[in-house]
């Protein structure tokens, strides 16, 4: 059996069929008041098709009140438990595992969107972005443990609709990657000042997920290796939470870096519109740092980001750095790319190595590729093949569309 159909086998005992795993993206194709919609099964049925032996879902927000975009699913309660079993059946039809990744996004929220921003400090963003986000409200403890709660809460009705597991998201500025970071993390209480206080947060929200869906359900994290920012998240400390996550008994790590500051999970880890050399041979961006962590846990492990050949990943995978090859924007562009790339055959349509609009200032940003790929995905949930457009087409679409869904999210929530 090739490498690739191997499956994996959790240390709880679930199994992955195959070594090919989607990656979340977020669809943002809930309703306006945050409901699942029917492209969500449509969409992961074609996924499922495809041959991925792994669907992790986009953003599945915690609070209604603390969305990351307009049209984010929240799971809060029962109300839209027939569709959540719908997409979870479709996801699985071929015999794919689906988790849903559950997400806060703190202060990485867009300005408007929600009544108010909180974070764990009142710290914003860098000078380039803070147009579009507004400065935070540092949260009480309380709140902290509210946010604990519904996560668990969450996690639970996912199982209850027959999902095969969780991710928390913990990487790319969202509220448990600030939680994480000395930059925006600059409390005083049990939550913040040392390392071990930082990563209080996410090792209460894993222990409240567990006691929710008990010891046979897959809880996996999405994990910074680090941010890249000066007084940030770093590669020590980011392997010293992986060892005590480890130690509680999560599943699965999925590997990733950066934020929207410090967009490196698009671009790679060299300088900013650059990709390593060593990085390119490998072809996966956080490879170096996966090895890192095989060194020091034996929980398996998902890489994401910069794949693109099946030799590539197969010597990635027989030198034993990952367990699980994590794929995205190859996804959005084809949803039958795992299938094609596990039969051997090369991919007619593969996804652009940058989106660029050729405008300096918008180019930097990782919302403008997020817009692109946002694009595509909705096509695939309407039936239609994928259609690369100019990226300045799909950022001015998705800028206008924004501002129209931004309005209507808060004209239902009134």
């Amino acid at each position: 059996m090739n490498v690739l159909d191997q499956p994996l086998v959790l240390p709880n005992g679930a199994i992955i069929p195959n070594r090919l795993a989607k990656s979340a993206m977020s669809e943002a194709l809930g309703t306006y008041d945050n409901r699942v919609t029917e492209y969500l099964p449509r969409l992961y049925a074609r996924w499922s098709a495809g041959g991925t032996g792994l669907l992790i879902t986009g953003n599945v927000m915690v609070d209604r009140r603390a969305l990351g975009e307009p049209n984010n699913v929240v799971l809060e309660d029962e109300r839209d438990f027939l569709m959540l079993q719908r997409w979870a059946n479709a996801a699985s039809s071929h015999g794919a595992a689906c988790w849903v990744q559950l997400n806060h996004p703190g202060k990485q929220a867009p300005k408007g969107l929600n009544k108010e921003t909180v974070a764990p400090s009142a710290i914003g963003f860098d000078a380039h972005l803070q147009k579009f986000f507004q400065v935070p409200r540092a949260m009480t403890e309380e709140e902290i443990a509210e946010v604990i709660h519904r996560f668990a809460q969450s996690a639970l009705l996912v199982k209850k609709a027959g999902f095969a597991g969780v991710q928390i998201h913990g990487a790319h500025g969202y509220l448990v990657s600030q939680f994480l970071s000395p930059k925006h993390n600059q409390r005083q209480d049990r939550y913040g000042g040392s390392a071990e206080n930082r990563r209080r947060f996410v090792l209460d929200v894993y222990q409240a997920i567990r006691n929710a869906v008990g010891p046979e359900f897959p809880v996996g994290i999405k994990l910074n290796s680090a941010d890249f920012q000066k007084g940030g998240f770093a590669e020590s400390e980011s392997l010293e939470v992986i060892k005590a996550l480890a130690d509680a008994g999560i599943d699965l790590f999925e590997i990733s870096g950066g934020t929207y500051e410090t967009p490196v999970m698009s671009v790679g880890t060299g300088k900013e519109g650059s990709v390593k050399e060593s990085t390119r041979r490998r072809e996966a961006y956080f490879l170096e740092f996966a090895e890192k962590v095989r060194a020091v846990v034996a929980t398996p492990l998902m890489v994401t980001g910069g794949f693109r050949s099946r030799a590539g990943m197969e010597e990635a995978l027989n030198q034993g750095a990952l367990d699980l090859i994590g794929l995205a924007r190859p996804l959005a562009v084809d949803p039958d790319y795992s299938r094609i790339i596990r039969e051997g055959r090369q991919p007619a349509h593969l996804p652009p190595a940058r989106v660029r609009t050729g405008i300096a200032m918008i180019d930097r940003l990782a919302l403008m590729e997020v817009a692109w790929y946002t694009r595509q995905l909705h096509r695939l949930a309407h039936g239609k093949r994928a259609r690369p457009e100019h990226p300045l087409l799909a950022f001015v679409a998705i800028a206008v569309s924004s501002g129209w869904k931004t309005w209507n999210t808060r004209r239902m929530r009134a």
